[in-house]
């Protein structure tokens, strides 16, 4: 047999496999219901859930999105708390660690054995920073968390109350047992380098299609365009295309969702990536909805890899899962790439998933 028809073989078994799985699991779980749907609350649930068993709600918002109302018994949290810059390597949203973040969940009164409710509200981006706050706890191993999906504008829909002065907890200790942290949920350039091309590691950039194909530059902590393009060999799945509805932040049903997921492997590693790894946590935050279990989030994203003094390679090339429409282009990029020649395309307006926008550019801030 020769070569090219054996790996015409092997990937056709493949997609077909993959179309197995994916059909299993819907007729499983319906059309409505996630493998781990656990992680999902609508307001009416955490209404019934309040009056069943002990929470702890916390709201996600940083001051700038705070509008001084909160679902009644919550404390705040901000998820920037879990971040820092480095101005030294012209990077900012970078995860503390693990030994900082569980004295912050401490500090704000959160127990290992509590069940946590993470809340931001549609203007902070509707789940996509209570997303990064999940993500945390899910490399800490911990077991009872969940988003409360559209949150503290989906409360309010539903009919719940609100007040004007968060809860405060006393300070406990957050201590995660080592061997059930999961370090691997994060992962950094020396992880990723050596694994561009092993078919195992399925590589998700989550960007807007402008920034994926180099059209739209993000930016560094000083301002300054990184490089155009993506890591070599990532798909590109918007994160935003997870909201059926991107005004009203609701959530796709599990059958759409794994529509547009099916041309990854759940039972492959999944590296998801952004601009700084806001974004990335709520592509992360479905992908473990809908029941992968080895997801794993690029914290230094595009900070790190894309800086120009950097060796890491970044091509602007397509690559499309099974399936998969190519992108259409949003803006055109107008910097210096350093010898990185864009495609041409159409020039559109839209802007970026998130951050700000000046000339071409996306500035820190996804």
């Amino acid at each position: 047999m020769q070569k090219p028809f054996r790996v015409r073989l092997a990937t056709i078994t493949l997609v077909l496999l993959l179309g197995v799985w994916w059909a299993l699991a819907s007729a499983a779980t319906g059309q409505k219901a996630f493998p781990n749907g656990q992680y999902l609350l609508t307001a009416s649930e955490l209404m019934q859930r309040q009056k069943k068993e002990p929470l702890v709600i916390v709201d996600v918002r940083t001051d700038e999105d705070f509008d001084g109302k909160v679902i009644p018994g919550a404390i705040r949290l901000p998820w920037s708390a879990f971040r820092s810059e480095d101005p030294a390597r012209n990077m900012e949203g970078l995860f503390v660690g693990p030994a900082q973040a569980q004295q912050i969940l401490g500090e704000h009164g959160l127990f290992r054995n509590d069940m946590i409710v993470l809340y931001d509200s549609v203007a902070s981006d509707g789940g996509a920073t209570a997303s990064y706050i999940f993500w945390v706890l899910d490399m800490l191993g911990h077991k009872k968390m969940a988003i409360l999906e559209r949150g503290i504008d989906g409360w309010l829909a539903a009919g719940g109350k609100v007040v004007n002065k968060p809860q405060k907890r006393e300070p406990l200790l957050y201590q995660a047992p080592t061997d059930e942290i999961n370090l691997r949920r994060k992962v950094d350039e020396q992880f990723i380098l050596p694994r561009l091309g092993d078919p195992y590691y399925q590589i998700l950039d989550v960007r807007s299609s402008g920034e994926y194909l180099g059209q739209t530059l993000n930016t560094g902590l000083n301002g300054d365009p990184l490089k155009a393009g993506h890591i070599p060999g990532a798909f590109n799945i918007n994160y935003e295309n997870n909201w059926a509805d991107a005004e009203r932040k609701t959530l796709k049903s599990y059958a759409d969702l794994a529509k547009m997921y099916q041309g990854l492997n759940p039972t492959a590693g999944v590296i998801a990536y952004c601009h700084s790894a806001r974004r990335s946590s709520f592509s992360y935050f479905v992908l473990r909805l809908l029941g992968f279990k080895d997801v794993l989030l690029y914290d230094n994203s595009w900070f790190g890899w894309g800086g120009q003094e950097r060796y890491y390679p970044a091509e602007t090339t397509v690559n499309l899962l099974s399936g998969q429409a190519p992108p259409q282009v949003e803006q055109t990029a107008k910097a210096d790439t350093k010898g990185q020649q864009p495609p041409a395309q159409n020039k559109t307006s839209q802007g970026p998933a998130s951050g700000s926008q000046k000339k071409g550019y996306i500035s820190c801030g996804g």
